[in-house]
């Protein structure tokens, strides 16, 4: 007899890939990294990357930010274009230096119902950056009222992220707290995703914030997490294969029953 035994609690080859989800604190090694800063922090991915996509019809640069904790490297993704954002019914988005943001027919500094609405650096907001801004204020952790922009945005939306890996080595002792889930795409392949909805600091831990945004109607996560959002590997949810039901069957008086 030959067999080269383990514990039963020990992870082996040939037992599958363990995928993690729940919320987790992450540091941002790299963003948009070529082949090479690819192998350099562990993806082993086998040709260059692109970050040009085109969804709906529209040019879009992918954000992709690569997030490393213990147990895991993932990505998260922001879609960014030059095209400003606008809601449903045309109302462009406005964000400031701040980070704050709201959707307004003219200039909130014009609207005596938005005095909260602080003036310098307001403009119109191109189509991901109010998401890069909550990112970069929670990873960053930059107090409310505190100035959160980046300088380049116009060149970012074009696929120029030098200000973003400047950043990564400034902010290279911060983390940021995610929600991770685990997707299956239409191929059937298994993936880690990242929630972009919201952004959690590190200090004060308010998960519940993670909550209510998922619960409020909008925000939803395409994903599989766990329903107390703690962190550790994932247990997929388990579709259970149904016996046919039993035949109904139906009494016609035209049928001959004798």
């Amino acid at each position: 007899m030959a067999i080269k035994s383990n514990n039963s609690d020990v992870t082996v080859m040939g037992g599958g890939i363990t995928y993690y989800s729940g919320i987790s604190n992450f540091k941002v090694v790299a963003v948009n990294p070529n082949l090479k800063e690819l192998h350099e922090i562990g993806v082993n991915y086998k040709t260059e990357p692109s970050y040009d996509i085109n969804f709906g019809g529209e040019d879009f640069i992918k954000l992709v930010f690569w997030l490393k904790n213990e147990d895991l490297t993932t990505s998260l993704e922001i879609l960014v274009s030059s095209t400003e954002k606008a809601s449903k019914t045309g109302k462009p988005l406005w964000i400031n230096n701040i980070g704050q943001s709201s959707y307004s027919d003219n200039t909130p500094t014009d609207n005596p119902n938005m005095t909260w609405w602080k003036e310098e650096g307001t403009h119109k907001c191109v189509k991901g950056e109010d998401t890069l801004i909550a990112f970069t204020q929670a990873w960053a952790n930059v107090a409310n009222g505190e100035e959160v922009r980046y300088d380049t945005i116009s060149k970012i939306a074009k696929g120029d992220v030098a200000e973003i890996k400047a950043l990564i080595k400034l902010l290279d002792t911060n983390e940021v707290r995610v929600l991770v889930g685990v997707r299956q795409a239409d191929t059937g392949k298994t993936y880690q995703s990242v929630y972009t909805k919201f952004f959690g600091r590190i200090t004060p831990v308010r998960d519940d914030l993670f909550a209510k945004k998922l619960n409020d109607g909008y925000n939803s996560f395409k994903a599989e997490f766990p329903g107390n959002l703690q962190w550790g590997p994932h247990t997929p949810e388990i579709n259970t294969v149904q016996p046919d039901a039993a035949p109904v069957l139906s009494l016609d008086e035209s049928e001959d029953w004798s």
